[in-house]
């Protein structure tokens, strides 16, 4: 049984491993990954600045979800599953729950700033396609932008 609770500080680490190896599954090659991997990595400060989730079995990570608030929206940060817990329901209970902390936070819309690969994942969710934005790790990449509203 999956249980959602607060990453943990300790976690942090496995975390950020988790997004990598996550990230990894659809056979991006090593130096793609390397550029990734600040992007992907969680600090300290995340668990102050945004709203982090943990997805557990057992007492194993299988998943994690980061929604934050920004001067321009509210924004799904991350949502990764290991690859051996894809396909188990664990992404959509963790779609689950940033919908409800973005309802929480009072907003109208989440937006998802999307690998390609998850965009079909996502269009599963309920996201609405909404135009493109660059890559925070690749130059001159573009990432799928998509919006689910939360009325």
């Amino acid at each position: 049984m999956i249980a959602l609770r607060p990453l943990r500080e300790s976690e942090l680490e496995a975390a950020s491993q988790l997004c990598l190896q996550s990230k990894a599954h659809w056979g991006y090659d090593a130096d793609f990954m390397r550029r990734c991997e600040a992007e992907l990595t969680l600090a300290a400060a995340d668990l102050t600045e945004s709203e982090i989730v943990a997805a557990i079995d057992g007492d194993r990570l299988v998943g994690i979800a980061q929604v934050a608030q920004a001067i321009d929206g509210c924004f799904l940060e991350k949502l990764f599953v290991d690859p051996l817990a894809m396909n188990l329901g664990v992404g959509r209970r963790l779609f689950e729950w940033a919908v409800e902390c973005a309802r929480g936070l009072g907003v109208s819309q989440m937006i998802v700033e999307a690998d390609p690969d998850a965009v079909p994942f996502y269009r599963k969710m309920g996201c609405k396609s909404a135009g493109s934005v660059p890559s925070g790790s690749i130059p001159d990449r573009q990432l799928p932008r998509l919006v689910f509203d939360l009325g």
